[in-house]
């Protein structure tokens, strides 16, 4: 396994078709970074600086959408392309069947494979947010605190499993198709699906299930957007997004995108709003994060399945 995980890592890192893509992803995110710790830094000067402003970098909208925002739409696509011809290339290629006549297990192809994807979106997400720290420290001048620090730890970690989910389901598709231009199109229609009309399928499901005959009961309306939210989170996109917006902002308190408050709980929040600590913001997320890493370990599950169960021959 660790010989097919070097020569996969040798692939990845040395394919200009990876290399172009990670340059392009790497220098959208430093010019939206930029421009966002440009704003920033004209919002704050002449007023005292408020706390974790560190973690508005990611936060904080550039010309189009913030650093977050970014990862959360784009980061797939990585994914993808690690992964949508990881097997039916071998096979095309005729190699497969000459790697599986070999003293090697064939479980060790698919973890290799898989480990080596992993290991590459590791080091392309961390080298990102270095970069991004770095930029923050020239251009802000605010060095992040452990606790900033520590959210920045797990937002990373959030990413890499959420990358490696997209990775996984385009290993499912290169294992299910043969054909190199149907695996790609499947896992970029699903991408499309979740991140662009998944609101959409939401809305319908929430007017099936919870509908609102009178828009000024507050009761049909809340029930009617947990619902939509609940049929929201079938998507990745959303279940990545919600969790690190909680993560990296400490002021968050809720999962929930509206909730009902009174004027007297309203007024105590906006008069002692401090922020959460770093492990209560977990517990917030951990729904959505065991839900997200579940999606992973199904996907790589059912790859690891499949390939098992296989034929391959050489043609």
């Amino acid at each position: 396994m660790w010989t097919i995980f070097r020569k996969e890592l040798s692939d990845h890192f040395t394919s200009t078709r990876f290399l172009i893509t990670f340059a392009l992803i790497l220098m959208v995110a430093a010019v939206t970074t930029y421009t966002a710790a440009t704003n920033l830094r004209q919002a704050l000067e002449g007023v005292a600086k408020p706390s974790h402003v560190f973690l508005l970098l990611f936060t904080t909208s550039g010309q189009l959408f913030s650093l977050a925002q970014f990862n959360a739409f784009f980061g797939p696509l990585i994914g993808i392309i690690l992964g949508f011809d990881a097997i039916n290339r071998e096979r095309n290629d005729n190699t497969l069947s000459k790697l599986i006549s070999q003293p090697i297990f064939r479980d060790a192809v698919i973890n290799g494979k898989f480990l080596a994807g992993v290991t590459t979106i590791a080091l392309m997400l961390s080298s990102m947010v270095l970069l991004i720290t770095g930029l923050g420290l020239l251009s802000v001048g605010v060095v992040p605190g452990g606790d900033e620090a520590g959210r920045l730890a797990v937002y990373l970690f959030v990413s890499i499993a959420y990358v490696s989910f997209w990775m996984g389901l385009a290993i499912l598709f290169s294992i299910l198709f043969r054909s190199l231009a149907t695996s790609a199109l499947a896992a970029v229609a699903l991408w499309i699906f979740f991140s662009f009309f998944i609101g959409f399928a939401a809305s319908l499901v929430a007017g099936a299930i919870a509908p609102v005959d009178n828009p000024r009961d507050p009761r049909q309306v809340v029930a009617n957007r947990n619902a939509e939210d609940a049929a929201s989170l079938a998507s990745p996109v959303v279940l990545y997004s919600q969790a690190t917006s909680t993560i990296l902002d400490p002021f968050r308190r809720t999962r929930q995108n509206l909730t009902m408050v009174g004027p007297m709980e309203r007024f105590s929040m906006e008069r002692f709003r401090n922020p959460l600590p770093l492990d209560q913001s977990i517990l917030v997320v951990v729904p959505y994060l065991t839900l997200m890493i579940g999606l992973t370990v199904v996907c790589f599950g059912l790859s690891y399945v499949i390939f098992m169960r296989q034929e391959v021959r050489s043609t």
